[in-house]
Formats: C-alpha cells, sequence, structure tokens
C-alpha cells in the first residue's frame, strides 16, 4: 500500500461492539481528525470504507482534503459484487 502512496487509519479511536457489525457501534470516539495533517502533510484525499466511516467525510472535507466514500468491503455489504467494489476501489489510485 505505500508504494501506492495509501495509507490506514481508522475513523474511531475506541468503541464499544459486540460482533462485526457497524450497526452495532456503541460509545464511539472518534480518531483526532485535526492530527492528521500534522502526521500526513501531503495527504490529498481521504477515502471511506462504507457510509458509517462516511459519516465523517464533511469534517475531514472542512478541512481541506478531497474525500470519498466508498462502498464498504464487507462481505456483509451484499449490494454489490466483488469485481463492481473492486473497481470502485481501484478508481481511487487515480
Amino acid at each position: 500500500m505505500l508504494a501506492h502512496g495509501i495509507g490506514v487509519w481508522d475513523v474511531l479511536a475506541a468503541c464499544h461492539r459486540e460482533g462485526s457489525l457497524d450497526a452495532a457501534i456503541r460509545n464511539a470516539q472518534p480518531n483526532d481528525f485535526a492530527s492528521l495533517r500534522e502526521h500526513a502533510p501531503l495527504l490529498k484525499k481521504v477515502c471511506f470504507n462504507g457510509k458509517t466511516a462516511g459519516r465523517f467525510a464533511p469534517v475531514i472535507g472542512a478541512a481541506g482534503y478531497a474525500t470519498v466514500v466508498l462502498p464498504s468491503s464487507s462481505p456483509a455489504n451484499a449490494m454489490l459484487s466483488f469485481d463492481q467494489k473492486l473497481r470502485l476501489w481501484r478508481d481511487i489510485l487515480t
């Protein structure tokens, strides 16, 4: 991923969740978005894995970053086929 200039950072610093469904997230504590620029000064675009994480896109966009909310990579998201998801995810490299 580093060879493509991609980093991974979780939207949430902490939460409680039973199981793996985003709908089960309780007591969510977001990461410190203000520290993004300090830790990644060359960062231009922030992509979110699914709608739940994508709720933070306006906050990041207001900080001056381009944002993209991608379909969840989770197999639980069966609205799109794997090939459709792969095409959308590959588009972020351009």
